[in-house]
């Protein structure tokens, strides 16, 4: 399965700014239907900063009882990025996502500008899709042993 990430991963991301208020940020992951917002660079907007996700908003503020129109995306995101770039493999990938326990990796080129993310439920797919081929080619093995021994 020597598959790189940039033949699978998303390539349009969204962002905010760290000044973006948790609610606003909140609000875009509703509305894509996403569940991590990558948070870049406020001046060049292409250098990843951080990362903020659902879990953050609720851990960080919801469970306490907290106003997301008072914070910002910068008071709770994760600085801590796990980087990965655009030829790395998919089995490496999902090495690092489970050395780092992390559930998705900002994807960076070479001068460390946003080009993709991946989750891990879209390297779980891409396993799942081999597995499936895998089950395949053993069901054929035996269909093919099958016609030659009639």
């Amino acid at each position: 399965m020597p598959t790189r990430l940039k033949d699978f991963a998303t390539v349009i991301v969204a962002v905010v700014e760290p000044e973006t208020t948790a609610q606003v940020a909140a609000q875009l992951m509703r509305r894509h239907h996403i569940g991590a917002l990558v948070v870049v660079d406020a001046a060049q907007k292409t250098t990843p900063v951080g990362i903020v996700t659902d879990r953050d908003l609720v851990l960080a503020l919801m469970a306490e009882g907290l106003d997301p129109a008072m914070f910002t995306v910068g008071d709770i995101m994760s600085v801590e990025l796990v980087l990965a770039t655009p030829d790395m493999d998919a089995m490496e990938a999902l090495k690092l996502m489970r050395v780092q326990r992390v559930r998705r990796l900002v994807i960076v080129d070479d001068v460390k500008r946003l080009v993709g993310i991946v989750a891990l439920e879209d390297l779980l797919e891409l396993v799942a899709r081999e597995l499936a081929a895998l089950a395949a080619a053993a069901m054929g093995a035996r269909d093919r042993e099958f016609e030659q021994r009639k």
